[in-house]
């Protein structure tokens, strides 16, 4: 340990907690394989391919229900569009790292990572990259593993498990953890208004309404303060 970065043990002690909230997440991702009929293996695989909690529930479900392909993948998109923002906000970060970092990185950018690099002092653009990294791939291993361990333990596991409570906490820690300026506050809240006035859509296009309006007003803000 003596001969690890404080950085890497930074971020793997930084990560660890919150991917508590996450764990039954995980379990019932395996609990819904099992009882959607779709392989197990390739169920599973999902987690290692697309990393991506929402998104593969979504696709899993969809699947599972005989939806059609175009559909699946359209409302797995959607669900994902929230990523958008966070790629316009780490932009200038990757620019500046090595062109492998700019392949690798997306891969494992996720809401936690997300969250983490936001409230970190990682000026340093090593330090940046030792951190982003170890935390996400920190986060990654354990979903793969309890995503396994919920397909294996499927038929003991509770049904529910608690996990509409886990998500909301899970969610509204990383949206509180992130928040520290006035114009992120007002984001946060114009992002939440918009999508709860555009619920009754269809197909979840409340979510897109609401991501799409607050990444205008978060590159508008953005491009203020430079």
């Amino acid at each position: 340990m003596k001969n690890i970065p404080p950085i890497v043990r930074a971020a793997f002690a930084d990560m660890v907690p919150l991917f508590l909230p996450a764990l039954p997440f995980a379990l019932l991702f395996g609990v819904m394989v099992v009882e959607s009929g779709v392989s197990k293996l390739l169920g599973w695989s999902s987690s290692v391919i697309m990393f991506g909690g929402s998104a593969q529930m979504t696709l899993i479900t969809l699947v599972g229900e005989g939806a059609a392909v175009s559909a699946a993948i359209t409302t797995t998109l959607i669900v994902t569009a929230r990523h958008i923002l966070y790629s316009v906000t780490l932009a200038p970060r990757f620019q500046v790292q090595p062109r492998w970092f700019r392949w690798l990185g997306p891969y494992v950018l996720i809401d936690q990572v997300f969250a983490l690099t936001q409230v970190r002092d990682l000026s340093d653009d090593d330090d940046f990259r030792r951190y982003y990294l170890t935390a996400g791939f920190t986060f990654w291993g354990m979903w793969v593993l309890f995503t396994g361990l919920g397909i294996v333990l499927a038929p003991i596991i509770p049904e529910g498990i608690g996990i509409e409570i886990a998500i909301t906490l899970m969610f509204l820690g990383l949206l509180l953890m992130a928040i520290r300026r006035r114009a992120q506050v007002v984001t946060a809240v114009l992002s939440g208004g918009i999508a709860l006035v555009f619920a009754h859509l269809d197909n979840q296009l409340g979510l897109i309404v609401a991501v799409v309006a607050s990444l205008c007003v978060a590159s508008v803000t953005e491009w203020r303060r430079s």
